[in-house]
């Protein structure tokens, strides 16, 4: 029976500090050649368990003896019979190695449907618009208590954000950084032009001299007309006759449904958005680089279950985007260091200008 203060005594024992400095010069094996020497009582039998030469055992007895100042283990015939002190911490020695075990199977269970929890992802704008839409109604299904934090995150910022937290993954045109992070390539991209074909004398295919010479609405999240196609124009050596930017996808569309202009954006969205604006879609009569659409986490969270399980739902939904011919579906950045970006159309050099 405890006495009154025994409650205090060993809840003070179980927060007392490791001695870390202690630990780190004993061989944690030496428990497992006790154990198996407790089993067995014989040192011959203890090597085979643990197929060892029996020589090895013989020094870890040895070892044990040394530290713990005790025989351990007193011949008597062809048996190692236990002294008291071995008797007496043989079963902490078990449980000790029980719970080792224990914490090296064990696996966090995850169930979604249990889940009160937010995951944060940063998008890549047009990226966001088709995975938030089905993500989250998907997870009204099967997660209900989870949130969903969507932001824009740029290419400039991905790392840092991830590294302090802020997202528990990034998905759009991302590199894949330090060793750090962890990443998979998702799908390749292409471009698209869209117009209302009430406003300008077109018809798709739009041809090249069209192209150049029309007024564009484009996608910038920065301070720069050309925004996102930015450097796949600069390596085109094209020059548009940028009119306008917006930092959003849908308002570029809503644009090109009012104006007569061409909108230019990747094609899984023209091809999804457009038509309910009255646009016609065409393919970009150029050829512009444009990187493939990445994931990309923090190697801190790569075997986290509720990371995993965010990662294969934003996975499984885009998977609908990626065509046969997509070298990168399911890529990973370890085996593409140096992926190369596709390519689509023709070129020609800049005799347009840039308003």
């Amino acid at each position: 029976m405890l006495e009154p203060g025994d409650h205090l005594l060993q809840s003070t024992q179980l927060i007392r500090p490791i001695d870390h400095f202690d630990l780190r010069s004993f061989d944690l094996n030496l428990l497992i050649a006790f154990d198996a020497l407790m089993e067995e009582r014989s040192v011959t039998r203890a090597a085979a368990r643990l197929r060892v030469r029996q020589p090895a055992m013989s020094h870890s007895l040895s070892v044990l003896r040394m530290l713990l100042q005790d025989e351990l283990f007193v011949r008597d015939g062809a048996i190692m019979r236990p002294t008291a002190r071995a008797l007496n911490i043989a079963p902490a020695v078990r449980s000790t190695l029980r719970q080792m075990e224990e914490i090296l199977r064990w696996k966090e269970p995850f169930d979604p449907s249990r889940q009160d929890r937010t995951f944060r992802l940063g998008f890549s704008s047009d990226v966001e618009l088709l995975v938030m839409p089905e993500l989250t109604a998907r997870l009204r299904r099967i997660a209900p208590g989870v949130r969903l934090m969507g932001r824009q995150a740029e290419r400039a910022d991905i790392h840092r954000l991830l590294d302090e937290g802020e997202l528990d993954v990034g998905v759009g045109c991302f590199e894949p950084g330090a060793a750090r992070y962890r990443g998979k390539y998702l799908f390749e991209q292409t471009l698209s032009c869209c117009f209302n074909p009430k406003l300008l004398d077109l018809s798709a295919p739009v041809d090249l001299e069209a192209y150049v010479s029309l007024g564009h609405a484009l996608v910038t999240l920065r301070d720069d007309l050309r925004g996102c196609l930015a450097d796949a124009l600069s390596r085109s050596n094209v020059e548009l006759n940028v009119v306008v930017a917006s930092s959003n996808f849908l308002a570029v569309l809503s644009i090109a449904s009012q104006a007569p202009v061409l909108a230019t954006l990747p094609s899984r969205m023209a091809q999804r958005y457009a038509p309910g604006f009255g646009l016609t879609v065409s393919p970009v009569p150029l050829k512009m680089e444009v990187a493939p659409v990445a994931m990309v986490w923090s190697a801190r969270a790569d075997r986290e279950p509720g990371a995993l399980w965010l990662r294969s739902q934003v996975q499984q939904i885009l998977g609908g985007y990626a065509k046969p011919g997509d070298k990168v579906v399911n890529g990973s950045y370890r085996t593409n260091p140096k992926r190369k970006v596709r390519t689509t159309g023709s070129t020609r050099p800049r005799n347009g200008s840039r308003t």
